[in-house]
């Protein structure tokens, strides 16, 4: 949809990209799903404020993994994972509050980097469950990334942005052949519709809903 050279995914970067989409034509999405990057959280509220906001469980993972000692985060990687995989926004909170006694005392940056945006973390509950492997993390975007990391780091400089720019339109050009679509693509209308959720089960809000 966007491509743009910018400084290190910066506000004003990603400000750029934002409205430039917004004036081509894009509607308001339903949800942004991002890692810890500031610049794009940081704009959000300026260009877009009525998109919901879902940080990644992958990185948020790694993140409290680094605050461990290496011989607990096999434990607390498992730990983890069932959090992220909750089946309800109130067994994650469970989870979440069993972890933090678990190693608050002991320690609390890994604690206190799990509770951080921890509204950003479970948004996707508010979303149909057959999309939630989509939604708790970057990864459906980042891993078609791939190809473009290995050239990029191979090249290690270019001369001009553009050549840059161009190879890497390119290889995502070739990388989108490979793209699949999303899980239950006939629930994007609703959503899209703004059709209400909780802990991914549809919610029932009129009698027409109910007779649909």
């Amino acid at each position: 949809m966007a491509l743009e050279s910018g400084h290190r995914e910066s506000k004003e970067s990603w400000a750029r990209v934002l409205r430039d989409l917004r004036r081509r034509g894009l509607s308001i999405p339903r949800l942004l799903v991002a890692d810890g990057h500031l610049g794009i959280w940081a704009v959000l509220a300026e260009v877009i404020p009525e998109v919901e906001e879902q940080r990644c469980w992958n990185h948020k993972v790694v993140n409290v993994l680094a605050q461990l000692p290496e011989g607990l985060q096999p434990e607390a990687k498992e730990l983890l994972r069932a959090i992220a995989y909750a089946e309800s926004r109130e067994e994650c909170e469970r989870l979440r509050d069993r972890f933090a006694q678990r190693y608050g005392k002991a320690h609390p940056k890994a604690v206190a980097t799990l509770r951080k945006h921890r509204e950003r973390m479970v948004t996707f509950y508010r979303f149909p469950k057959e999309h939630w492997d989509h939604l708790r993390t970057t990864n459906p975007v980042e891993s078609r990334f791939a190809s473009v990391c290995l050239r990029t780091t191979a090249a290690k400089r270019y001369k001009k942005v553009a050549n840059a720019t161009t190879l890497i339109w390119k290889l995502l050009l070739v990388a989108e052949s490979a793209f699949r679509r999303l899980d239950h693509p006939a629930l994007l209308p609703q959503v899209a519709a703004g059709v209400k959720y909780e802990n991914g089960v549809r919610l029932i809000t009129s009698k027409r809903e109910a007779a649909a």
